[in-house]
Formats: C-alpha cells, structure tokens, sequence
C-alpha cells in the first residue's frame, strides 16, 4: 500500500471541480437510487455541487471523498462521513459507486481505507450506516465488512410508492482492528 489512502482496488481522493461529469453519470442511475427519487439536477447544478465538495472544509470530520479504481484512474464513486456526534465518538457514512463498477469490490475497500482513517487518525469510537432494508447489497457489504444490524426504524422512509424500514447498522472500532488488522510492521 503507497498510502492511508490508497488500497489494492481504489484510491481515496479529494472532489475535484472536473468530477461534476462522474457525479452526472451516477445521478442518472436508477439502480444507485437506494434512497429516493431527486429532482433532475442540470449540468451547472452538478458542476456547482462538485466545486463546493472540493473547496469544503472538513473540521468537523464530515466529509466527501472520490474513489478512484487504482488500474485505470477512473471516478468510481464516493465515500464519506456526513454525521458526527465527536464528544460520544461516533460517525456515519456512506459509500455509492456508479453501475457501471459495481460487484468488484470497490465500495468494501473504500470502507475500509474511510474506517481505518476515522477509527485510527480521528479517534472516534462507533461507525453507523443507514441502510433501506431492500437494498440487499448494501446490507451484505456491510455484513461483510463486520458492522451488526443494531436497530430497524419501521417504515421510515417513502421510496417509490411505499414505507420502507430503515436499518441500522454499527460497527465499534475494536471490532473493526479484530476483523481489518493493519498489515504495517
């Protein structure tokens, strides 16, 4: 590993202004919506979006990042924390990676470089991810990576026509050194 921020398949990287074209694409895939249907966004409104995401301070450990598949350079998606209770020491995040990529194991090692970073560099404690309970690949790759179902908000978002369960998912972040331990000597 060449950095904190690069594994295997993906490197972490800040949004960059030109990134607005990737953010296009993934916006425009149904499959990615496993949250809700937004408005269409115009091309200004995503090059408007990807410059504020590049030039966002991070004090707070909220964050974006791009993930970048380490074979071709290529914008695969994202990932970032966008809640933070730092005096409880907890974090959620969130990854999303474009159709087009998926199944190749990006997203789990995203998550893991994020993990690493916020559990080992930032100290914090707990990670939680959100989930909709019909998004089976979400709560695999979460499964996957370690993290426990720790609660179901029943019904709590309306996503295409229906009320659909939220899950909750956690991760402390001894559990996360037992299952994803540091291979620098």
């Amino acid at each position: 590993m060449a950095s904190s921020w690069t594994g295997e398949r993906v490197r972490l990287r800040a949004v960059e202004p030109d990134d607005w074209t990737a953010f296009m694409r993934f916006a425009d895939d149904d499959g990615r919506r496993a949250s809700r249907l937004d408005l269409p966004r115009s091309a200004e409104k995503h090059r408007v979006r990807a410059k504020e995401q590049a030039v966002a301070e991070s004090d707070d450990d909220r964050f974006l990042l791009a993930v970048e598949a380490t074979a071709t350079g290529e914008l695969v998606g994202t990932v970032g924390s966008h809640r933070t209770g730092p005096r409880s020491g907890w974090f959620e995040c969130d990854v999303a990676i474009g159709a087009d990529h998926r199944r190749r194991g990006y997203a789990a090692e995203a998550l893991v470089l994020l993990l690493r970073f916020m559990f080992a560099e930032r100290r914090y404690h707990k990670c939680l991810a959100a989930i909709f309970d019909h998004n089976e690949a979400s709560l695999a790759l979460f499964r996957g990576l370690g993290f426990t179902e720790e609660g179901r908000l029943r019904e709590h978002v309306f996503l295409a026509g229906r009320h659909h369960d939220l899950v909750m998912m956690g991760m402390l972040a001894d559990e996360f050194d037992q299952r994803h331990p540091t291979n620098r000597a």
